[in-house]
């Protein structure tokens, strides 16, 4: 065997860089949430036309910390409350740094053992931990937008090969129609799914919500067997949980598909404190859900789950004779890309870290810090306008100006970061609390810091 490829100068390359991860992670928390004017005004030196001569990498990477760190939103510390944004797990950090290492393409088994064998056994862990079949087909991609994606597209196999349509041969021309079916307060991510694959933003069905954006059952229409029916785990402002059971029972009887849009909320069902939030989810077809909300696992790292095994993999799978599989799963048979980095061991450490305790301790502590910020606005005299289920809070400091003026004058005091949003006809303050590195601390501050700016 030869000697390392490597130089002695990679090596301290990597260390130092290493080192200067370690450093900024141990001073994130104590820095304003979001960049100030002057950072953002330094990413100007980032940019011009490509240098003719290489660059030492040691000098790029002196210029990336330099200048890009300090233009982070501070994501990685405990005071971010805007949308569901959780932290990375140091563990899930950890991994990261050791699959870029390894470099693995994790698309087929013969290519990577290992990338294999770790996604296979994360997505046997997940589906336990949310109670989901155990017959599942599952496929690791980047978000909940491709996640939704992949899990329809085995959904619009099923249900066109019902009618007679081989849709991935044939296309979309000609097929029968399908009818989608989404609550009135759909996420835009399932949204753009349906874009994609043909299936149309706008032909959708809406069905309307209750007083905390839940599907009313007793408004949907007549379902059949080329209906699909797109529910919510975890609505993206209130948190609240579609009447699933109901819902899936009306489905089945029809013999329609159900598809759950969990990107957050589903990972309740991982926490005995919160589990009776997803009754009756099970019983779907399909799910999607991101494990860089919870458990933290960090970017990117979507899940789609597939009750028929066979319809996902019908929809994604590809052959050629040099691609020829093997007896065991092949993990780019079940989703839309081939060469795909080994986010399946991110998303194995995070979970074999934490342990089932851990990750239901992280649900619970989280959503408990979320009720402590409404029970300390609504004592500060301030208005929560949701029944707080999760980890969602959604605040008004009364009229619109108002409410958008404390947003704009609490994200520049930088104590914490908290996004605005208009739900049901109100501008509300929303947040959202699901990182790990949050503790009571973070949530004493971020509470004063917003009573500060807000005047009481």
């Amino acid at each position: 065997m030869g000697t390392s490829y490597m130089q002695a100068k990679d090596l301290e390359l990597l260390g130092s860089t290493a080192r200067r991860a370690v450093s900024y992670l141990q001073s994130v928390g104590a820095r304003p949430v979001a960049p100030d004017v002057a950072a953002i005004r330094e990413l100007e030196q980032l940019t011009g036309r490509l240098p003719d001569e290489p660059t030492e990498p040691a000098n790029l990477i002196e210029i990336l910390d330099r200048i890009g760190s300090p233009a982070t939103m501070a994501t990685a510390g405990g005071r971010y409350f805007g949308f569901v944004i959780g932290g990375a797990l140091p563990s899930a950090v950890a991994a990261t740094w050791l699959a870029s290492a390894w470099g693995q393409n994790a698309s087929l088994r013969v290519m990577s053992p290992v990338s294999a064998a770790l996604e296979e056994v994360a997505l046997g862990w997940l589906r336990e931990l949310l109670g989901l079949p155990a017959e599942c087909g599952g496929a690791l991609v980047t978000g909940a937008t491709m996640a939704n994606f992949t899990a329809l597209a085995g959904a619009r196999h099923d249900l066109l090969e019902r009618a007679g349509w081989d849709v991935e041969n044939d296309g979309l021309t000609g097929a029968p129609p399908l009818t989608v079916i989404v609550g009135d307060e759909v996420h835009v991510a399932l949204l753009k799914a349906l874009g994609m694959l043909g299936l149309g933003r706008k032909r959708v069905v809406r069905v309307p919500v209750d007083g905390q954006g839940r599907m009313r059952p007793d408004q949907l229409p007549s379902l059949d067997d080329r209906t699909l029916v797109c529910i919510q785990a975890g609505n993206v402002n209130t948190g609240a949980f579609d009447p699933a059971r109901e819902i899936c029972g009306r489905a089945r009887d029809a013999g329609a598909w159900v598809h759950v849009d969990g990107a957050f909320g589903l990972w309740a069902a991982a926490s005995p404190a919160y589990r009776h939030l997803t009754d009756g989810f099970e019983l779907a077809d399909s799910w999607a859900t991101d494990a860089h909300k919870w458990p933290n696992v960090g970017y990117d790292c979507g899940i789609a789950l597939v009750r028929n095994s066979s319809a996902l993999r019908a929809a994604m799978a590809i052959g050629a004779a040099y691609l020829a599989p093997g007896d065991l799963r092949e993990p780019s048979h079940y989703t839309p890309e081939m060469s795909r980095r080994a986010r399946g061991m991110e998303l194995w450490a995070a979970l074999r870290s934490l342990g089932r305790s851990g990750v239901a301790d992280l649900i619970a502590r989280t959503c408990g810090y979320a009720e402590r910020f409404a029970e300390g606005l609504r004592a500060a005299g301030h208005e929560v306008l949701n029944d707080v289920e999760i980890n969602q809070v959604l605040v008004s400091f009364g009229s619109p100006e108002v409410t958008r003026s404390v947003i704009e004058r609490l994200q520049r005091e930088g104590t914490c970061w908290c996004a605005g949003t208009e739900w049901q006809g109100r501008v509300a303050m929303r947040i959202s609390v699901s990182s790990w590195a949050t503790t009571a601390e973070d949530v004493e501050a971020s509470l004063a810091a917003i009573q500060r700016v807000a005047g009481t």
